[in-house]
């Protein structure tokens, strides 16, 4: 009885991350604790035991874009992989990475491409911005930071190639400290410009 129903909770959390993960591809819900409690609902689960880890909900966008989607997602992968390569050219400077969906070849057609910039102030950013002529809008962005909670730090939202780009602005010295990553809670997977262009040759 015992190994029964272990299997069928093991049944019932992959529905739901298959189902969350649905819901973040197609819906565009970026929040792993909202789009697992929609699909709860739809299910008809209440038991939180059953309800998937952050991971398990990735790990299923990732399944389900192979199976069903391959070619669309590894041409918008490819996409967004391009934009970065652009962004942190065009960020030089600001010792600029990539991290987020685009380093862990998730990404959902409302994934934001996630750039992390360390700078004295965010004006000097902006500055890169207005100076080339990229609209902009300056925003408040919460990260998980180990040992300290969350806290807010300053970011630019703009469009790239028809890509939507969210730059965090980090303190110069942050590059030391990565915040905390919201699908397995370890530090956040950070990629510099060298690091990215081999991802990509190695993809290609």
């Amino acid at each position: 009885m015992p190994r029964r129903s272990s299997n069928r909770s093991d049944n019932l959390r992959r529905r739901v991350a298959h189902e969350a993960a649905r819901l973040m591809s197609e819906q565009g819900i970026d929040d792993f604790y909202l789009a697992k409690r929609k699909a709860a609902e739809r299910l008809g689960v209440s038991d939180k035991g059953s309800l998937p880890r952050n991971a398990e909900i990735e790990a299923a966008m990732v399944e389900n874009q192979r199976l069903f989607d391959s070619e669309v997602h590894a041409g918008r992968l490819q996409r967004y992989r391009e934009a970065a390569l652009e962004a942190l050219r065009f960020f030089d400077g600001f010792d600029p990475r990539v991290a987020g969906a685009v380093v862990r070849g998730a990404v959902a057609a409302s994934s934001d491409l996630e750039i992390h910039l360390f700078a004295d102030t965010v004006e000097l950013v902006t500055l890169r911005l207005v100076d080339n002529e990229i609209p902009y809008r300056l925003v408040d962005h919460r990260v998980k930071m180990a040992g300290n909670g969350h806290q807010r730090f300053p970011a630019c939202r703009f469009i790239a190639h028809e890509v939507p780009v969210i730059a965090i602005v980090f303190p110069v010295n942050g590059v030391r400290q990565a915040p905390v990553c919201p699908v397995d809670g370890r530090a956040m997977q950070r990629m510099d410009l060298r690091g990215l262009e081999a991802l990509v040759a190695a993809a290609s």
